[in-house]
């Protein structure tokens, strides 16, 4: 009898087990195909083989999806076109009014809860239920503060795994082709076992995604009516290699759109590392990878409107979600907290959460997108190159 009542509780018990992990042991067992360079060719991996190459610092494209269009840009080089992006500032006393309504609280406040999910990872339950809970927050914002009839959507871009990712469109009033895009990535991940181990992604990405929603909570709450088209992507599966954002700009490269510019902000808020090597706060402007004429731009932008300086700083291949705008011939530029020595060593960890990062520091990174999108708002674009 007690040798039964074993042998059934070994089975309940490895039933359970395997109805746990065996979706986990195929999950990272899954064929990927990534490119890690510029000049690369691509590699068949897993998934565990991805999640190795993140924990050693190398990055890379998941191009498992687009492979087409990844062999047409090899045989024929991406040509990004270079516009007269402005070299003196226009509309200071506009930007510096937006500046004011900038609300710490917001940030907190949205951040604590964005952070609260167990992990954000793209293939998960809680990767859905956050993705949910970010698009109901911005239909809320949309609905409390569009007072002056902007035309102003807000969509789901649904990919085949759980998360999808969101945009959010201010239509233009004189150009609207021309689309300003700012982005920043919804998902988080522990890099040991993305499926299993708690990941909050309080500041990778959630801190670059509480900038763009206070961003854009100010300028609706302003009923700015843009000659440009803006928009905001919240991309999902940044982690896994930029799926998200690239199925974005594969997707709007195939509708001719024109994208005039994008600004990816991706890590926000740490600044711990910089004061502990006595190093004066700033931006890091990541200057490889991107559109130096866009980068130009963002650095006038920092002078202009922000109290803490800029420095270069370099990222590498597949740094973020610019790269997928990039490999579609959209000119884009990336910023993050620091120089990339002095960045967040907490993220891709359970130790990434909000209160080891500075809100006054996000709220230099609203300044910089209020100051980028009303400054190129109403700018009249023309390619020059």
């Amino acid at each position: 009898m007690k040798v039964s009542i074993l042998i059934l509780v070994f089975f309940a018990n490895y039933s359970f087990a395997y109805s746990i992990f065996s979706p986990l042991v195929n999950l990272l067992n899954e064929e990927r195909l990534i490119v890690t360079s510029e000049d690369s060719s691509p590699i068949k991996v897993t998934e565990t083989d991805k999640l190795k190459f993140r924990r050693n610092g190398v990055r890379f494209i998941d191009i498992t999806n687009h492979q087409n269009w990844f062999w047409s840009t090899k045989e024929e080089k991406v040509k990004v076109p270079i516009y007269n992006y402005p070299t003196n500032i226009s509309y200071s006393k506009q930007v510096e009014d937006l500046v004011e309504d900038i609300n710490k609280d917001n940030l907190k406040s949205n951040l604590a809860e964005f952070s609260s999910f167990y992990s954000r990872y793209y293939k998960s339950d809680n990767g859905l239920k956050s993705s949910t809970w970010l698009f109901e927050r911005l239909q809320s914002i949309i609905a409390d503060n569009n007072n002056y009839g902007l035309n102003v959507t807000v969509e789901k871009f649904i990919h085949d795994w759980a998360q999808f990712s969101i945009i959010v469109k201010i239509e233009g009033h004189k150009t609207p082709e021309d689309i300003i895009v700012v982005g920043s990535h919804q998902d988080s991940a522990n890099l040991l076992l993305p499926n299993i181990l708690k990941a909050p992604g309080a500041d990778d990405d959630g801190s670059g995604v509480v900038t763009n929603l206070e961003a854009l909570r100010i300028i609706l709450s302003q009923g700015i009516k843009f000659d440009n088209s803006l928009e905001f992507h919240f991309f999902s599966a940044e982690e896994g290699g930029l799926l998200g954002s690239l199925d974005i700009f594969r997707s709007y490269k195939s509708q001719n759109k024109k994208v005039v510019s994008m600004l990816q902000q991706d890590m926000t808020g740490f600044i711990q590392k910089t004061l502990d090597a006595g190093e004066e706060e700033h931006v890091g402007v990541i200057s490889d990878n991107v559109s130096p004429e866009l980068t130009e731009f963002v650095k006038l932008i920092i002078d202009s409107y922000l109290n803490i300086p800029w420095r270069e700083t370099l990222c590498g291949y597949a740094c973020s979600d610019h790269s997928s705008a990039l490999q579609n011939s959209y000119p884009s530029s990336f910023i993050i907290e620091s120089e990339f020595k002095y960045t967040n060593p907490f993220i891709h960890s359970t130790g990434d959460t909000l209160d080891r990062l500075s809100f006054d520091h996000i709220g230099e990174f609203v300044k910089l997108v209020l100051g980028f999108t009303y400054e190129l708002g109403f700018h009249e674009f023309r390619e020059i190159l």
